[in-house]
């Protein structure tokens, strides 16, 4: 009897295999992040407590001042931004931070925008953001993007917080806290002890800040008036349910809100919440799988499309938060799960008192938190000429998936850059970073060092052309020459 033939796997049962391949992969993936979350947080508890709260310099000042304004609900930001913060450390198994948009809250509270309009430039941002990640020209980008470019809005992200803590160092919480005199003494002590945390990796900092604040509001509340005063008595009589409240946007709202701040935050989350993250994840973390583009874009949809329509904050990622978090011992996403609990029961239960510790949280303690997050932010840019750079590595060194092994051509290929490409790539770093200093915009800033990164090229084909020009000019005169010799040389018969 003649063999029968297997007939070939249908198009839907091959696609069914593939799909059952991918889940078991996520699966497997998923379960290595909560190990290492779990091995993490177990190891070095109070470092993760600590890091998770580094960012509060860049969070407390923007949610206070658009909350007081009535420009959005400050139980519902806690809420859903605390959500975001446990979702993506339970997704991507590091300390990502869950910002607010910086160029909407300006706008914002320039032009007294109310949670409509507020809420319709954070679901533009969400619809813009995931239309560019979906369609995969966000991940286009961050391969086209030059790596002193990226160096550069990192450095220049890092000294606009630097120079935005001496905003908060003049802005005390209360009155009686506006001596200079003593201002000046916390602010001296507070840098030693930032200073003595470099060395001793493991005092929880930024825990020990928090903690100390705490105290600072208590102690000015019982000062002033006593136990029975109204600040007091408001703060504790605070505790109370969630009860949310939708806010759809007519299209008057919406237009504006699009027009005036969501176009402006644009470039700025593109290049500093999803492309600048992922380089830095992989910068700060080379042990650790750093998220895709694709996947950040996706997660800025994601908690945008649902936290704006109740009046939340828009939100994004963002690489000075990152630094923060990093610079104060979050190693791990089990920092960020722990701070998103934190929010997510403020919100729920305590928004009042939440909000009462916020407003009076001591400005020159914040101002140490900016200026450590902006430090280690200025310092990723170290790494531009060397094996760290992530287009200095034969091996692409993050590749897709944001990890990869260094060996010694890595040095090499490094070593080998000449002394003018060095230069060169220098000057496109800083360039970047200038037009974000002068500027105060990401965007000019990246265009600023794109068109310097094309100067140099367009220099160096400007050259070879011109060198071939040349060679072949040289080339037609010796073959004159070399005809006009032999013809001399030539006697007849």
């Amino acid at each position: 009897m003649a063999d029968i033939e297997t007939p070939p796997p249908s198009r839907r049962s091959h696609y069914l295999t593939n799909l059952k391949e991918s889940a078991v992969k996520a699966k497997q993936n998923l379960l290595a992040i909560q190990r290492y979350n779990l091995r993490t947080f177990t190891h070095q508890p109070l470092s993760e407590i600590s890091g998770s709260f580094g960012d509060l310099g860049t969070l407390l000042p923007i949610v206070i001042a658009l909350t007081i304004s009535n420009t959005i609900s400050l139980s519902s930001t806690l809420i859903f931004s605390g959500l975001a913060n446990i979702y993506t450390g339970i997704l991507f198994g590091i300390p990502l931070p869950v910002q607010p948009m910086k160029a909407i809250a300006a706008v914002a509270l320039a032009r007294n925008f109310n949670k409509e309009e507020i809420a319709s430039a954070g679901l533009f941002l969400a619809a813009a953001i995931g239309f560019l990640s979906i369609s995969g020209l966000i991940g286009w980008f961050t391969k086209v993007i030059p790596i002193p470019v990226v160096k550069g809005i990192q450095v220049g992200t890092g000294l606009s917080l630097i120079m935005s803590a001496g905003t908060l160092y003049s802005h005390p919480s209360y009155p009686e806290a506006t001596n200079p005199t003593i201002n000046a003494i916390v602010l001296i002590l507070a840098f030693l002890g930032l200073l003595a945390s470099s060395t001793f990796r493991r005092i929880p900092y930024a825990l020990i800040l928090l903690l100390i604040s705490i105290i600072f509001v208590v102690f000015f509340d019982l000062l002033r008036k006593g136990p029975s005063n109204h600040s007091w008595s408001h703060a504790h009589s605070g505790f109370s349910i969630w009860h949310p409240h939708t806010f759809v946007p007519s299209w008057p709202s919406f237009r504006r809100g699009m027009v005036d701040a969501g176009i402006g935050q644009l470039p700025l989350t593109t290049l500093n919440s999803v492309i600048a993250v992922t380089f830095l994840a992989q910068d700060l973390l080379p042990n650790v799988k750093a998220p895709s583009t694709t996947s950040l874009g996706l997660s800025v949809m994601a908690v945008n499309l649902v936290g704006c329509w109740f009046g939340a904050m828009p939100v994004c990622h963002g690489s000075g938060g990152l630094a923060a978090q990093y610079r104060f011992g979050a190693r791990s996403g089990a920092s960020v799960v722990f701070l998103g609990l934190v929010k997510l029961l403020l919100g729920l239960f305590a928004s009042e008192i939440a909000l009462h510790f916020f407003v009076n949280f001591p400005s020159v303690l914040l101002c140490i938190l900016v200026i450590a997050a902006g430090l280690e932010l200025v310092k990723v840019g170290e790494s531009l000429n060397t094996a760290g750079a992530r287009d200095l590595s034969p091996l692409d060194r993050a590749g897709a998936d944001g990890q990869g092994a260094r060996d010694e051509s890595d040095d090499k290929r490094a070593v080998d850059l000449t002394e003018e490409e060095r230069k060169r790539r220098w000057a496109v770093m800083f360039m970047t970073v200038a037009g974000i200093l002068a500027f105060k915009n990401d965007a000019v800033g990246f265009l600023a060092g794109i068109l310097c990164h094309w100067s140099f090229q367009w220099q160096d084909s400007w050259e070879e052309r011109r060198s071939r020009r040349e060679g072949r000019i040289r080339l037609n005169a010796g073959t004159q020459d070399n005809g006009n010799v032999r013809g001399s040389e030539y006697e007849g018969p």
